[in-house]
């Protein structure tokens, strides 16, 4: 019986099991996402997440010990470029496995490994830039705002006052034309009954 049984073999000798984790992590550096067993996922975590870690310092003995478990010159420069910059505000867990169901031929249960921020599905809240706040810059800032704001209120006001004076003067315009056209009226009727008079006193 095997209890407590806390390292998986994969069937397979330590030398074919180094190769494989070694292969494994180099095409999970290249291409950030790869299908595998959910056991080989499982033992390809604890293998690769150490040297991610170990890629946060850029030094020369980092690199050698990385290449040492890698044995591939680009996959090196890749992780320690590109995937150790983007991880580099990560204190673990720089790996996500998500199970895909089982395979039809031997029923093994399948899933994807992936590089946590190298998913844009899972990445699109983007962190939030601290700004950096003194006094003398926001006193500054509430005197500007103090000294703009009566002359917008001053400015606001001007406006006004003339937008009211135009609509006035339009007012009495109307006005004025509207009683001079009454009284031409008034003096055309008037002037229609006087001339109606005189004839009918030079007809009588």
């Amino acid at each position: 019986m095997r209890h407590g049984k806390k390292f998986n073999h994969l069937g397979r000798k330590a030398a074919h099991r180094k190769a494989m984790l070694s292969n494994m992590a180099c095409s999970l550096i290249e291409h950030k996402r790869i299908k595998t067993t959910v056991a080989k996922a499982k033992a390809l975590r604890k293998f690769v997440e150490p040297l991610i870690t170990k890629s946060k310092t850029d030094t020369t003995h980092s690199r050698r010990i990385v290449f040492s478990h890698l044995r591939q010159k680009e996959v090196v420069t890749e992780l320690f470029g590109d995937v150790a910059s983007k991880l580099a505000t990560r204190d673990g867990g720089y790996t996500r496995i998500l199970k895909t169901g089982n395979r039809l031929g031997d029923n093994a249960e399948m899933c994807f490994i992936e590089l946590v921020d190298f998913n844009s599905t899972y990445t699109t809240d983007k962190p939030k830039k601290k700004s950096k706040s003194t006094r003398r810059s926001g006193s500054a800032k509430k005197a500007v705002t103090e000294t703009t704001a009566p002359a917008v209120e001053d400015a606001t006001v001007v406006e006004e006052t003339t937008t009211e004076a135009a609509a006035k003067s339009e007012v009495e315009e109307v006005v004025a034309e509207e009683t001079s056209k009454t009284t031409e009226t008034t003096e055309e009727i008037e002037e229609n009954k006087d001339n109606a008079k005189e004839e009918e006193e030079k007809s009588e």
